[in-house]
């Protein structure tokens, strides 16, 4: 800190992340229920993962939605980034967006990777965030990122 004072931190070294908010033609988020061992559960989320070394943010996220979902569009851009958390994490997850997606390939999960693709009309999304469904905290950024983008209304 800025006084000097020392004692022992702890934080993780991680490369930087990307999730990417994929649109149909038909208004529907391109979602996959994940299973994630730490919560031993399915979480909802957007397409994403690591960036690997070299790879730019757009790239990695064009990348990741087609390997766990088989989808890929048009017009694709970052949106922002956000630090995951800044108390133990040195990375940054990017946001981006791709539009007019269509099935175009099969999945090519990782080895440990479990994953269910599902589409769902922008409107069924707020519910899903009130609920509790969605609940994975860069999910939610995600989706911040993508209603500001088009100028829906907030979840409330």
């Amino acid at each position: 800190p800025i006084d000097g004072r020392e004692d022992d931190f702890y934080s993780i070294a991680s490369r930087d992340w990307v999730n990417i908010l994929a649109l149909s033609p038909d208004r529907e988020l391109i979602m996959v229920r994940q299973y994630r061992f730490a919560i031993r559960a399915l979480s909802w989320e957007t397409p994403g993962g690591i960036i690997d070394s070299g790879e730019s943010p757009l790239d990695a996220g064009l990348r990741e939605l087609r390997e766990e979902t088989g989808y890929a569009g048009e017009g694709a851009r970052l949106l922002s980034f956000c630090r995951p958390n800044s108390a133990i994490l040195s990375n940054r997850c990017f946001f981006a967006l791709v539009e007019k997606v269509e099935k175009v390939d099969e999945v090519a999960f990782d080895p440990n990777e479990e994953i269910e693709t599902v589409l769902v009309p922008l409107d069924e999304i707020p519910p899903l965030i009130r609920s509790g469904e969605i609940s994975h905290s860069l999910a939610l950024n995600a989706l911040f990122l993508l209603f500001l983008e088009r100028g829906l209304p907030l979840p409330t």
